[in-house]
């Protein structure tokens, strides 16, 4: 796929064609290149659906009708949405689209695996096994799609450049979503332009997997203070933070110009057809 031939914007009417398969397998997680990629574990990963594209300022307002970004424009991406907000923004999709809640979102509650108080955030959210509408991916899934994707240039050698926007060629600002060349799997930005939220708790991976044994479909840690955040950024300055391997952990309350968020579907999803 080259730059000339991306596919079309991202809209409501257009969001389930950028639907991208993932073919489950069994990958390698984690690195040797940062203390909090390692051990290096083995997961295994059911097939799942995943955004060709970051959830843009157009589709957030086309539900929520407000526009938190700090850098405004339709296909940006939107930023500046909490992981809080990224939850109830996908159950509203899927609302509006007809699918089943992918959470239980329980507004009063404390979340007992909350380890923060977050200035006293009362939300405990509860995924819904099988249900068929849009989510957050979990860690494991989003580095096996990024991973699983090698960036791939034709005729040409690995280049973040040609990859990402980040804070060598970015501007200081965000840009439209799907500009520079897609990974093999056709998804745009899993390297650049904002982070993106996921839905596990943030934890070292010493104290969560077991080198020796393969995990299935993990969902992270029960508990934790901080969320993770996936995929460099705009105002990422160095290539190791635009690594597929590559960890951060915000607060889930945190608003910031530089988190999103990517869409993700169950492959139980029975609308789709591939």
């Amino acid at each position: 796929m080259s730059i000339s031939t991306r596919p079309a914007p991202l809209t409501l009417a257009t969001l389930q064609d950028h639907m991208v398969w993932v073919e489950g397998g069994v990958f390698e997680m984690g690195s040797d290149e940062s203390s909090d990629e390692q051990p290096i574990h083995r997961i295994q990963i059911d097939s799942f659906f995943l955004c060709r594209y970051l959830v843009t300022q157009e589709i957030w307002e086309s539900i929520t009708a407000t526009n938190p970004s700090a850098f405004p424009h339709p296909q940006r991406p939107v930023e500046q949405v909490s992981w809080y907000d990224c939850i109830r923004f996908c159950n509203d999709l899927s609302d509006v689209m007809g699918l089943q809640f992918a959470y239980q979102i329980h507004q009063n509650t404390r979340d007992p695996g909350n380890n923060h108080d977050y200035g006293n955030i009362r939300c405990h959210v509860i995924p819904v096994d099988g249900a068929n509408g849009y989510r957050l991916p979990t860690e494991a899934e989003w580095e096996y799609a990024a991973k699983d994707g090698v960036y791939f240039l034709p005729g040409k050698s690995y280049n973040f450049h040609e990859i990402s926007w980040w804070k060598p060629n970015c501007h200081s600002t965000t840009q439209p979503v799907g500009i520079k060349y897609p990974n093999r799997l056709g998804l745009f930005d899993m390297s650049g332009n904002v982070q993106e939220w996921v839905w596990d708790w943030y934890d070292s991976y010493y104290r969560s997997f077991d080198q020796d044994n393969i995990f299935y479909n993990p969902l992270g840690p029960v508990s934790g203070a901080r969320r993770g955040a996936r995929g460099g950024a705009w105002n990422t300055d160095s290539n190791q933070g635009l690594r597929a391997a590559y960890r951060d952990n915000p607060y889930p309350s945190n608003h910031s110009n530089n988190i999103g968020f990517r869409l993700c579907r169950s492959a139980a999803a029975s609308d789709f057809t591939r």
